[in-house]
């Protein structure tokens, strides 16, 4: 998550963007096109649904509000809308990840903006009921309980979320500290037999006008798991496990041209692992 929040924040700098609009805009294509590993790509797709929803907003806590400024109510707006398009994109959503973290904090965030109608309180507010969930995930989910650790991509989520409450307030972001994750989690709790399918296949296509992918969904479906797929105007970006990678290529090419394509041995990587 780190890897792909850092595409956002190359691209922001880089063109300077001048409305909440274009900061949205930008940052979901960056995070889509950067999106690294299953949780970085649900992020890109929690962004893309912010950014359909704050198109055409100007400034934040503004008082003008004819669709022009983004207030709390339309910041909670936009979470709600990133969260249904992240479980809309996701085959077969778990409890316990990022998508538990990220829909518990919109909904805070909506009875916030209720409370008071403010960008940062509404922000303020999502992230505690985010932690309160997260501390949660390691019950939730049986891969964490026997990792022992909270999820990964929940918290990598609120880190962000903090980062923009911070910017916001004009605070300096503080130097992570703390004891290396790996060193609290219990890898030898996990087993190779987990593994269900043998390749992550990660791959981005430039797709054609008027093409819907629905069909590829579908069979992508069919020959692995842990499928996401992040869309917008110009392109696709597909994050499945399967055996055979070459497949999933192949078919993708009949919605548009392969740009870029990542294919890695999960048991190799858990023999690593294992052996220290």
């Amino acid at each position: 998550m780190s890897l792909t929040i850092q595409t956002a924040a190359t691209e922001l700098k880089k063109n300077q963007p001048v409305s909440v609009s274009d900061a949205a805009s930008i940052t979901a294509s960056a995070l889509l096109r950067g999106a690294r590993g299953n949780s970085g790509v649900i992020l890109s797709l929690l962004f893309r649904g912010m950014s359909k929803h704050l198109k055409g907003m100007e400034e934040a806590d503004g008082v003008r509000l004819a669709g022009a400024m983004m207030d709390g109510v339309q910041l909670a707006a936009a979470m709600s809308e990133g969260v249904t398009t992240a479980y809309g994109a996701v085959m077969k959503p778990a409890e316990g990840t990022v998508l538990t973290v990220s829909r518990l904090a919109a909904d805070r965030a909506a009875e916030a903006a209720q409370e008071c109608n403010s960008v940062e309180y509404v922000l303020q507010e999502a992230i505690r009921a985010g932690q309160e969930t997260l501390a949660q995930t390691i019950d939730m989910n049986p891969v964490l309980k026997k990792a022992g650790v909270v999820d990964a991509g929940g918290k990598g989520y609120l880190v962000i979320l903090d980062g923009m409450l911070r910017a916001l307030r004009g605070e300096a972001i503080p130097e992570v500290t703390g004891e290396p994750a790996e060193s609290k989690a219990d890898f030898s709790a996990l087993s190779e037999e987990e593994i269900t399918f043998t390749f992550d296949t990660v791959f981005i296509v430039r797709k054609w006008e008027n093409t819907s992918i629905e069909p590829l969904r579908a069979y992508l479906s069919t020959i692995g798991d842990c499928l996401v797929i992040g869309e917008d105007d110009e392109a696709f970006k597909v994050h499945v496990h399967t055996d055979i990678p070459g497949n999933a290529l192949t078919e993708a090419q009949k919605y548009g041209t392969l740009e870029l394509a990542k294919i890695e041995n999960m048991r190799t990587q858990y023999e690593a692992v294992a052996a220290g």
